[in-house]
């Protein structure tokens, strides 16, 4: 059994899901589960509201395949935007998803809630980053001169960015130094600033530093924050999305600014006991995940437990109309930004 991911991949500093999927399909090309043509493949994996016109048309001309949804957000709550962006994702993986991963259990949980998704097949997996390029490297540890560090490719308010001006603002900066990597919207005085760079500079980076910093609200599964733990960083993160279930004994949580530096000097002082605590999964055992999770669905397919969906005529007016709510949605969002 082979797999086929459905996606535009952008080689250059792009989102977490563009990371995390280039990642999946290398690993699962190194364990001889991948097919590059999606004809043969027997099962296709897309994501989230991505090439939703070549899913479908795959659908049309792969009838009887295996289809499975990765799900992220809830949109509207990682970008503070309107539900019509989900409410197409939903509306698309009722249509054409026989099978469904979900990020994190937040993720799950908040995507029900909000909008009852559902399939007959569903999963939790977790991401993870290439381990050849994010992993850990031996170096010292100073106490007198801490080194935090955060990132995000996205400059949208959620993923943090007044958190870190109050560090910017509040930080003894005799004790510790940061970084930040990314696109900032906001200007630091103590903060250094690094625009956005490749995978492989980005874990030199990040391998330089001692502790990792994330205030991104509603998160489902940060890839920022995986890369970081993978990397052996300790990490203070906000109590919010998904990041309980990746911190765990790793780090600390923290729920305002009250409390913010206390938790960054808790881990400092006990560095090592939380570095031995981190746990990530490495990208070996995620793609084997995802390839468990596909072979169930195959193997309920041969054995005539399940029919996938099929796009036959009612299928392909139900996605025209789906078509007509993103273009609803690209006219909202460019006239009032919403």
């Amino acid at each position: 059994m082979k797999i086929h991911i459905l996606y535009n991949f952008q080689n250059k500093p792009w989102g977490g899901g563009n990371q995390f999927l280039k990642a999946l399909k290398n690993e699962l090309e190194r364990q001889g589960l991948y097919e590059a043509e999606p004809g043969k493949a027997d099962i296709i994996l897309f994501n989230s509201h991505h090439n939703s016109n070549e899913v479908f048309a795959a659908k049309k001309k792969y009838n009887g395949k295996v289809f499975i949804h990765r799900i992220d957000g809830p949109l509207y709550l990682t970008r503070g935007s309107n539900k019509e962006l989900d409410k197409i994702i939903y509306a698309f993986n009722g249509l054409v998803a026989d099978g469904t991963i979900f990020q994190s259990q937040w993720c799950r949980e908040k995507n029900k809630e909000s909008f009852g998704v559902a399939t007959r097949y569903e999963a939790v997996i977790h991401n993870a980053p290439d381990g050849n390029i994010f992993n850990r490297q031996k170096k010292d540890f100073n106490p007198a001169k801490v080194r935090l560090v955060a990132s995000s490719w996205s400059s949208n308010a959620r993923k943090g960015f007044e958190v870190y001006k109050y560090l910017d603002d509040h930080l003894d900066f005799s004790k510790y130094e940061m970084t930040f990597v990314g696109n900032s919207p906001l200007a630091f005085n103590n903060i250094t600033c690094i625009k956005p760079v490749h995978s492989k500079q980005l874990a030199e980076i990040l391998q330089g530093h001692d502790m990792y910093i994330t205030a991104s609200q509603n998160d489902p599964c940060s890839n920022s924050l995986i890369e970081a733990l993978s990397c052996g960083l300790p990490a203070v993160a906000l109590r919010d999305g998904g990041h309980p279930e990746l911190v765990l004994g790793g780090g600390e949580l923290f729920s305002s600014t009250q409390d913010l530096i206390e938790k960054i000097e808790k881990v400092a002082h006990n560095y090592f006991g939380y570095q031995s605590r981190i746990t990530s999964p490495s990208i070996q055992i995620v793609a084997r995940r995802y390839y468990e999770f596909a072979r169930h669905i195959y193997h309920e397919v041969a054995n005539n437990s399940y029919v996938p969906k099929r796009a036959d005529i009612r299928a392909t007016l139900r996605f025209y109309t789906i078509k007509l709510m993103m273009v609803r949605a690209q006219i909202t969002q460019k006239l009032f930004g919403l």
